[in-house]
């Protein structure tokens, strides 16, 4: 909206509101979203057994060689979602905790 401001003599003075928008960012794009992280989730930590343990999602077109799953020792085969966790011991370091990782699959990871 424009308000009028004073009038001396014949002149007319247009008052304009300030605009409160950002300069500089007019054609900001964002990241473009991973679909594939949204849909398999997070890396988090999970407590079982009386241990903690970081879990991260690996999702099918990430699963890219054969492993073989702790829990039921059978094989995880390419382009399989699965999980990957490890311990958060930290008594040897977190590279050692890392070096240390298994993979599993979701249903032997949710019954461990």
């Amino acid at each position: 909206m424009c308000g009028l401001g004073s009038l001396t003599g014949k002149e007319l003075v247009l008052v304009v509101p300030r605009s409160n928008r950002p300069k500089g960012r007019k054609n900001f794009e964002g990241e473009p979203l991973d679909i594939e992280r949204l849909t398999t989730g997070f890396r988090r930590t999970e407590h079982k057994h009386g241990y903690s343990y970081t879990v991260q999602p690996i999702g099918a077109s990430k699963a890219q060689k054969m492993y073989t799953c702790p829990g039921c020792n059978l094989s995880i085969e390419p382009g399989v979602e699965h999980l990957v966790a490890w311990k958060q011991d930290g008594i040897m370091g977190d590279a050692h905790d890392v070096s240390e990782r298994r993979h599993w699959h979701k249903h032997c990871w949710r019954i461990f």
